[in-house]
């Protein structure tokens, strides 16, 4: 049986399920620590906060349901051709089909195409699987944490170097 898979823009209407997954995914891996995005108010209106220039959040849907999203953002405090790439949840039934690839490709496209030439990312030692997949994406280990997003509760740190087309 055939899924029908859609990659499309963040809509308003989407705030309260894009929130239950962020928070009910971080709580299924222990990962819903203080000074994260499972406490952090802008993640039950994420529409509102993806408004911003230069940011961009893709919502994933198979057969019309949400199942996740991702995207990028200017975080406060990142150089200015820096953008991170944030809030990238999956629902269990959505895991393992290439879909969270697929969201970070295009997070990753839009990054360049909005002139960024860094894109940074923060997590925790609980999602192994996540860390796998920023790793086959060229994403590095930093030593500590850029920016000012708030989110201390984060302990890792990653940052990709877009090669861009032009330069």
């Amino acid at each position: 049986m055939n899924r029908r898979v859609t990659i499309r823009d963040i809509r308003q209407s989407d705030n309260p399920f894009l929130s239950k997954i962020v928070k009910g995914t971080l709580a299924e891996f222990g990962a819903n620590h203080p000074n994260t995005v499972y406490y952090d108010p802008t993640t039950d209106t994420l529409y509102e906060l993806f408004q911003k220039p230069g940011a961009a959040y893709f919502v994933a849907e198979i057969d019309e349901e949400i199942v996740g999203g991702g995207g990028i953002y200017p975080t406060d405090g990142l150089p200015a051709d820096t953008c991170e790439l944030v809030k990238m949840y999956l629902l269990p039934n959505a895991r393992g089909a290439g879909l969270g690839r697929t969201l970070i490709e295009k997070s990753l496209v839009f990054a360049e195409e909005a002139g960024y030439k860094n894109v940074y990312l923060e997590t925790m030692p609980e999602l192994k699987q996540a860390l796998k997949v920023y790793a086959r994406f060229g994403f590095e280990y930093l030593n500590g944490p850029m920016g000012n997003s708030g989110h201390t509760g984060c302990s890792l740190w990653m940052l990709k170097s877009l090669r861009s087309s032009t330069g």
